[in-house]
């Protein structure tokens, strides 16, 4: 295996249930009734612009992009304080360095997010700065676009690489980018729903479904 590229949210931070809460609390604020649960579904691993559509349809206005700053700005306010690791997450990133496996993260959220995420869970400097956000994209997930500019600048080619997602489009773009994939359902945003989860992800293309981060290590061709 050639390298390992992790989603962030819900897969290396439990921010999920943070991000959730804040996009219905913005959309409240538009008059949209939505409880953070209800969302999951809809919005677990996708870019913030395809939030943004579907309240411009829920509406009837338009949506420009003060819904998604207004969104990362009470969100970021929310991680000072209650932004966590996935336990496991930087003992497994530690190892994983030691075995001198590249590593890269590719996420659906913007640039800022991502570099506030990362600093303040304190897995930034596992990465070595390959750290890629949808910002830097054409598509978003599913579409392939993230994954591949990981492995490009990783120097690797698409099928030495191993995709760790929590969400089913996750799954399908790391697919469509010809690398393996395995899904992930540790985050607390999954409490209650677990296996419904697990299946979802091995219909997306999962080839197996880690219940905790250090199940990674058992993925048959991973050193570390």
């Amino acid at each position: 295996m050639g390298a390992v590229i992790f989603d962030l949210d819900g897969c290396l931070v439990d921010s999920e249930p943070l991000s959730l809460a804040t996009i219905a609390e913005e959309m409240a604020v538009l008059g949209l009734d939505h409880d953070w649960r209800a969302l999951r579904d809809r919005y677990l691993g996708v870019s913030i612009s395809t939030v943004q559509a579907d309240v411009a349809a829920e509406t009837g206005r338009p949506c420009g992009p003060r819904f998604a700053e207004a969104v990362e700005t009470r969100l970021l306010a929310r991680y000072e304080t209650e932004l966590r690791p996935i336990p496991g997450a930087p003992e497994l990133l530690e190892r994983l360095r030691a075995a001198r496996l590249p590593l890269a993260v590719a996420t659906g959220s913007s640039v800022n997010r991502m570099g506030r995420t990362l600093a303040l869970s304190g897995l930034e400097a596992a990465f070595d700065g390959h750290t890629y956000s949808a910002d830097l994209v054409a598509n978003g997930k599913p579409a392939p676009d993230i994954f591949l500019l990981a492995a490009a600048r990783l120097g690797q080619p698409p099928e030495h690489c191993l995709v760790v997602e929590d969400s089913p489009h996750g799954v399908r773009g790391a697919r469509a980018a010809g690398m393996r994939a395995v899904g992930f359902i540790g985050g607390s945003h999954l409490d209650g729903m677990r296996a419904q989860h697990a299946e979802v992800l091995r219909e997306a293309g999962a080839e197996r479904v880690l219940g905790a981060v250090e199940d990674l290590l058992g993925v048959p061709g991973l050193r570390g």
